[in-house]
């Protein structure tokens, strides 16, 4: 029998980048040999002082007929963990004196589904016919925004300026003088730290695409999931901002947990009372499972001295350890470089000139048991279809262990020199 999709459903069902990643994710983790180098997820790092705390938190909750009826055996609302929420909110209240309520915050099933809320609730066919879209000023950005409008060229994207720092880093930055807001522009959208480069927005540019929303009646949408104030992987100092314009995302999935999938919403009571219709119609309810476990160190703030003391030193390390690995494997036996490491789990690598494609590149490495992302899946919405650079460009995590990280740089190093034969 053959099926015939809807449009929404081949849009979903179609295939796409973060699909093909977590693929690789589940297979490898289920199927992979000892000899697997895991380089392409997201998945954070095993930290023991954290995991330490939730699994003793999970023995306190298994101890407390309240706390574990609260975890699985009832369904909060739609907007969330009435309790969660209110710790969130008196959190960012005293710590940065933000002017918010409970009405400005909204739990969801992941960062993920956050954005295909938000893109979806703000963008695409308006009422009155006109297309609206979600600008990105800066790519490459996140993969699994690419495939999430369900309204087709959704995203708007802008080529950055490349930097080029001394003979092996380069950083982009937003080319602010191409950046033009037209009325079929619906919010903008950035990831601070991005994923997949680790670059930071400063506060300065933060507060120009904030001042442009504002100007423009439009929400600045910042993804906070490796950000401050936590998880905190985030290597400068900045300022966490919000205001009644700004709709910002945080996840518990940087802190260690993942599997919980715990995403925050907080932006104007409109947007929140949005998301958690949207909630109701799509899933009922969220997961109970992150807001117990964190409870506790929201509601005494231990969240944000774990954050900055434990958490943002600890991927920093990783951070330096996996720059010089690639320094003293790479040397100068190619054409490289790497974007300066400011934050999140990643090395973004551009390989100037490469003369196959980084999905190419990526599929010679799978075979090798080396998985990493192809550069080409962070490039959506671009209209510089032949811009050459999106195809020298992979994504490698360092959260894995040394020896696993500078293993895989290895074998990199190897088939990049092998493409020059």
């Amino acid at each position: 029998m053959t099926y015939h999709f809807s449009n929404i459903g081949q849009a979903l069902a179609g295939g796409s980048g973060i699909g093909e990643l977590m693929d690789d994710l589940g297979q490898a983790l289920a199927n992979g040999g000892p000899d697997l180098k895991m380089l392409g997820g997201g998945q954070p790092a095993q930290i023991t002082e954290i995991n330490e705390i939730w699994r003793n938190r999970l023995a306190e909750i298994s101890c407390n007929s309240v706390d574990s009826t609260r975890l699985l055996s009832i369904y909060d609302p739609p907007q969330g963990n009435p309790r969660f929420i209110s710790a969130i909110t008196n959190l960012l209240k005293d710590s940065f004196g933000w002017n918010l309520g409970e009405e400005n915050i909204a739990l969801t099933s992941g960062g993920q589904t956050a954005f295909f809320y938000l893109f979806n609730l703000l963008a695409g066919t308006m009422p009155d016919g006109q297309k609206k879209k979600i600008l990105f000023p800066l790519v490459p950005e996140y993969i699994g925004y690419a495939a999430q409008g369900l309204d087709p060229e959704m995203f708007h994207a802008l080529k950055p300026e490349i930097e080029e720092i001394g003979q092996h880093q380069f950083k982009y930055h937003i080319d602010f003088d191409r950046m033009k807001l037209g009325d079929d522009i619906a919010a903008i959208c950035v990831s601070r730290p991005t994923n997949p480069t680790g670059n930071v927005l400063t506060d300065d540019e933060i507060k120009r695409l904030s001042d442009l929303a504002e100007e423009n009646k439009i929400p600045l949408i910042i993804d906070n999931a490796y950000g401050a104030p936590f998880p905190g992987i985030i290597f400068t100092d900045v300022k966490p901002i919000w205001d009644e314009h700004i709709i910002l995302t945080l996840s518990l999935s940087k802190l260690g947990l993942p599997g919980t999938r715990t995403g925050i919403v907080i932006g104007s009571p409109e947007i929140i009372r949005a998301v958690s219709s949207m909630t109701a119609i799509i899933g009922l309810s969220n997961p109970n499972t992150g807001p117990q476990v964190v409870l506790p160190i929201i509601e005494n703030g231990e969240i944000l001295s774990l954050s900055q003391n434990v958490i943002r030193p600890y991927y920093e390390n990783k951070s330096k350890i996996a720059q010089q690995a690639a320094r003293d494997i790479f040397q100068e036996n190619f054409p490289w470089r790497m974007h300066l490491s400011e934050g999140a789990l990643f090395l973004w690598l551009w390989f100037p000139g490469l003369s196959i494609t980084s999905n190419e590149l990526y599929k010679r490495l799978k075979a090798r048991e080396v998985l990493v992302i192809p550069g080409h899946h962070f490039f959506f919405g671009c209209d510089e279809e032949n811009w050459q650079h999106r195809h020298e460009c992979i994504r490698v995590s360092f959260a894995m262990d040394e020896r696993i990280v500078r293993d895989g740089l290895q074998i990199i190093a190897e088939e990049v020199i092998a493409t020059l034969r």
